[in-house]
């Protein structure tokens, strides 16, 4: 059985994005695959947290990755913090990768553009994520095509790894979903719906009321012409929420676009907003039964016990590839 590493940032609330480009596609990998999926609280803090706030967020995701149906005995659900091998393996291979690299990655120039103190774990970060992924001897690793830059590091930093050490890394390979990888922002649907937009119209909280998903829906961004049809170039507002409903409701675009032949966005957005609801109200009931519960902490003890055992052995690999401390068999 082939193996999947994921990890989510902790930083904010989730979206409905991060539900059909992640968790919703985890529902189903999990049934074919070993699965780690990983809440990245160490990546969170390469910009300033508030450390309650951040506390409230990790076990929040946790509990949405349970909700949305990530089952913990099929998959290993852990905080990256609790496993230390991941701050181990990501200093070794800081001292794989080189400046010029890290420089160069679109996040990072993004990130840090324009600011005069720039955190040098923003330059950083990429070999952290790289030692996430390669600790569990991962063959794919599902990410959006903004991730896929970092991918292809974590590809390069594994092999030069293995060339001038020893051979002990699996080559991970990306898997990029073909539908819903990248679901847009409902006010500017040239750009990716995102938690950290300050437009909070621009995107759908798996934890907004229904009265809020209906307002946010209305108020999303489409066009003068008014007919319900995908044309991504031209139409990138109405093709996005037909992106969405799609996904959601199982039906094809094409037998949507028939459905609302002759007919309004209003009617449309109006049924969107119900087929939206109807995924997110069970996500949510199980959410708030599992956030205080005791059986949410015993699931996070179970993954990380797992998770420090596998990334345990790996991490004497790569000291012992690396000549640190003394041999350990």
């Amino acid at each position: 059985m082939q193996t999947i590493f994921s990890g989510i940032q902790p930083s904010g609330t989730i979206t409905l994005g991060n539900y059909i480009g992640a968790m919703k596609q985890f529902t189903e990998l999990q049934e074919e695959y070993n699965c780690y999926f990983c809440i990245v609280d160490q990546h969170a803090i390469t910009v300033p947290q508030d450390r309650l706030e951040l506390r409230k967020n990790i076990k929040s995701l946790a509990a949405l990755y349970i909700a949305s149906g990530i089952d913990p005995d099929k998959v290993t659900l852990f905080i990256q913090s609790e496993v230390p091998a991941h701050a181990q393996a990501g200093w070794m291979m800081q001292c794989v990768a080189y400046i010029g690299e890290l420089e160069r990655m679109t996040q990072f120039k993004d990130k840090s553009t324009g600011k005069e103190a720039v955190s040098a774990g923003l330059l950083t970060y990429p070999p952290l994520m790289a030692a996430d992924i390669l600790l569990y001897g991962t063959d794919l690793v599902p990410v959006g095509e903004d991730q896929k830059q970092h991918l292809e590091l974590t590809r390069d930093l594994a092999e030069r790894f293995n060339k001038k050490y020893n051979d002990i890394f699996t080559i991970p390979e990306v898997r990029i979903a073909k539908v819903g990888a990248r679901v847009m922002s409902l006010q500017d649907p040239l750009k990716k719906m995102s938690k950290s937009d300050p437009n909070n119209k621009a995107f759908i909280s798996m934890l907004d009321d229904p009265k809020q998903i209906e307002k946010k829906i209305k108020s999303a961004v489409t066009d003068s012409e008014g007919i319900v049809k995908y044309d991504k170039e031209n139409k990138p507002g109405i093709s996005n929420l037909l992106s969405i409903y799609s996904i959601l409701s199982g039906k094809s675009v094409e037998d949507i676009e028939k459905e609302y032949e002759g007919k309004g966005y209003g009617d449309f957005k109006a049924d969107l907003a119900k087929v939206v609801i109807d995924v997110i109200e069970p996500i949510q009931k199980k959410y708030f039964e599992l956030i205080d519960s005791p059986e949410l902490d015993a699931i996070l003890d179970q993954g990380a016990e797992k998770a420090n055992r596998v990334a345990g052995k790996m991490i004497k690999k790569m000291e012992n590839a690396m000549g640190l401390g003394r041999k350990r068999k």
